[in-house]
């Protein structure tokens, strides 16, 4: 380690011995033009600089729910009559090899009461007292359907349109086609319990400049950032002195370099680390809400108040124009009363497993919605709520449903989309999505055309090929548009 004193003692290292050694946090390595007042104006090589969209978009920010583990579209928000009736009976068409495992062939009913609600009439399962006083803000999507059945390459392959690892995820291909709304915070933040399967392939950069990689949080912890602050044992002199020298290193390796769009990228993290050293900790710091806000969201109640506590960060960071945020819902609790780490996955007691789930994800789930309504900004935001697939129609062992990704359900509210409406449907049985089936690249491509971008035209060049989130398909959804 070195032992600066004034910027004219410092001896110069090689430039590799220097990156190496030095250790003054995160936020540090900001370059030195920042603390030194010039100006923070965004050159046309600022890789975040704000990009005129394609079209008016009505959206400006999304919030997905990802409901990792993949909640059963017929214990949720798909109600199925005659599923219910021929509770045990054979489920005609069924293929026991259709998830992970193996089922049974026979129908298995929902363990769960059901009623409708709103203008709408929806029909939702009583896992959601809180959420089913908003299905009229609700577009549901009953067709999904995806390739996949396993959690880690279906999660990638909703995330990021195929599940080849590397590719770039919808976080990151917006913030590329947008740049970013608040220069002092990151555009693509991901809100973890424990790490879902699949974890950072599923909220990457691929093969994009790293500086649209997505900032991932473990909401348990209150701490800011990992390695923002500066360190304690130098001072402010110090760190000007370390960023000069990485501002005059920086600058011979760009002149010699021309052509490597990259190190735009790479100088440009810098200057966010830095300026983040003072919006993140503010953006994080719960503390600034009121008692009520809290107990609003649960974060008062130990069964919710992690997912409570990711809930209000959410609304905190798209207030300061945060444009993506993915929020992983953490730990559930299997059949048999054991910790699962992939909460919504019921292989064994979808009654005991799902309860579990609702109790951790319904109240502040609903907060969320109106509190973003109270505050005018559903009028920008899009939620999303859903999981990387479906469940079963027939059951594993007896009380238990396997992965299904044939036919699922996922919501939206906000921005953009019908409210109360219903789009595709699942068979009688819940089991296949059978009318308008919907594949992840459509989903994509009207998430794109709501933000203003034509997916179409959204691409990148690597490896000679020009690439897009929606590959070679992608159909936009235009009945659900409002």
């Amino acid at each position: 380690m070195f032992n600066f004193h004034s910027p004219s003692e410092l001896q110069l290292p090689a430039r590799r011995r220097f990156l190496q050694e030095t250790g003054l946090g995160f936020g540090s390595l900001a370059l030195a033009s920042l603390l030194n007042g010039e100006s923070q104006a965004q050159t046309p090589l600022d890789p975040l600089a704000l990009r005129p969209p394609h079209v008016p978009g009505q959206v400006k920010s999304i919030v997905w729910l990802f409901m990792t583990g993949a909640p059963s579209q017929v214990d949720t928000w798909d109600y199925k009559p005659e599923l219910q009736k021929r509770d045990g009976q054979d489920l005609a068409g069924a293929d026991p090899k259709t998830g992970f495992f193996t089922t049974s062939g026979k129908c298995l009913k929902s363990p769960f009461a059901w009623r409708q609600h709103g203008e709408s009439g929806s029909w939702v399962s009583d896992l959601f007292p809180h959420l089913s006083q908003h299905v009229d803000k609700m577009c549901f999507l009953h067709s999904m359907n995806l390739r996949q059945n396993n959690h880690a390459p279906a999660s990638i392959e909703l995330m990021c349109g195929t599940n080849r690892p590397g590719l770039p995820a919808l976080g990151a291909w917006m913030t590329y086609g947008l740049g970013s709304l608040n220069q002092s915070l990151p555009s693509y933040v991901v809100l973890h319990d424990t790490r879902p399967r699949g974890d950072d392939q599923i909220w990457s950069a691929g093969f994009l400049p790293k500086t649209y990689q997505a900032l991932a949080l473990d909401a348990r912890r209150k701490e800011a950032v990992d390695n923002l602050a500066r360190d304690g044992k130098h001072s402010d002199a110090q760190q000007r002195s370390q960023l000069e020298l990485i501002k005059q290193l920086n600058q011979e390796h760009a002149t010699t370099r021309p052509t490597q769009a990259d190190l735009a990228a790479r100088i440009n993290s810098y200057e966010l680390a830095y300026r983040m050293q003072m919006a993140a900790p503010e953006a994080l710091d719960l503390t600034k809400e009121s008692e009520v806000t809290h107990k609003q969201y649960g974060l008062d109640q130990p069964e919710c108040a992690t997912f409570a506590r990711q809930c209000l960060l959410a609304r905190r960071l798209v207030e300061r124009g945060v444009r993506f945020v993915q929020i992983f819902a953490g730990k559930g609790v299997g059949g048999d009363g054991s910790v699962n780490d992939v909460p919504w996955d019921c292989h064994s007691d979808v009654q005991t497993n799902h309860r579990s789930c609702g109790l951790h994800t319904d109240q502040p789930a609903a907060a969320l919605l109106a509190d973003l309504e109270a505050r005018g900004l559903l009028e920008t935001t899009l939620v999303i709520w859903g999981g990387e697939f479906g469940r079963t129609s027939d059951s594993q062992g007896a009380k238990g449903r396997d992965h299904n990704p044939n036919g699922f359900t996922i919501w939206m509210a906000g921005a953009g989309v019908k409210g109360g409406f219903h789009y595709g449907a699942t068979d009688d049985f819940g089991y296949k999505a059978v009318e308008k089936k919907i594949h992840v690249n459509d989903l994509h491509a009207t998430l794109l055309h709501l933000l203003g971008l034509e997916h179409t035209k959204l691409t990148y060049r690597f490896n000679g090929r020009d690439f897009r989130l929606t590959d070679v398909g992608g159909e936009l959804l235009g009945e659900i548009l409002a």
